[in-house]
């Protein structure tokens, strides 16, 4: 069964609070998203595997400096596996890997096994995305997926498309506030 962001945000107060049990709940609702997430950036299940483990202790020792008023759950903990594996690949010297796949194979990485009405509401949830995606400015558009699928930093991002790093964060802002107002409607 797929957890709320309401229920995912009460378990992450929990978790601050020392509550174990929240804590495994917690594993159990998103570990397979994140661990979708970081193999798509590092390529690799044994280092996503390592990765993703140190993902949850970061995600236990800061559940307090969650704010709901910022950022969906799900989106805070993707940001921290996310930096978690730039950061690994980083240590490694190695850039993150470009993304070889479309975009649709993501959610069948990030959530095996899933049933079929969890399946159906994921397929709903990807065509909105991709719907509200093709609503957004090239260059917002770009900016996102090579940011968000290919782990790459804003400075990054300014060298790739050759804009200054100002413009970049003002799509990479913008782009995710037309999407966050799209996917709401």
């Amino acid at each position: 069964m797929k957890s709320t962001p309401e229920q995912l945000a009460h378990l992450l107060a929990r978790c601050a609070l020392g509550d174990r049990h929240s804590f495994e709940q917690l594993y159990h609702a998103t570990s397979a998203q994140l661990f979708g997430l970081i193999l798509r950036i590092v390529k690799q299940r044994d280092k996503a595997n390592e990765i993703l483990q140190e993902v949850y202790v970061k995600i236990w020792q800061r559940a307090g400096d969650y704010n709901a008023s910022k950022a969906a759950p799900l989106t805070w903990m993707g940001t921290v596996a996310r930096n978690q594996a730039i950061d690994t690949l980083r240590r490694g010297n190695q850039q993150p890997d470009t993304v070889d796949e479309p975009i649709e194979t993501l959610s069948s990485l990030a959530q095996p096994g899933l049933g079929p009405e969890d399946q159906t509401h994921e397929a709903h949830r990807n065509a909105a995305l991709h719907r509200c995606l093709n609503q957004l400015q090239d260059q917002q558009k770009q900016a996102l997926l090579l940011a968000y699928f290919q782990g790459l930093t804003h400075e990054e991002l300014s060298v790739k498309l050759g804009s200054p790093i100002g413009t970049v964060k003002s799509w990479v802002r913008r782009g995710l506030q037309r999407l966050k107002q799209c996917l709401e409607s």
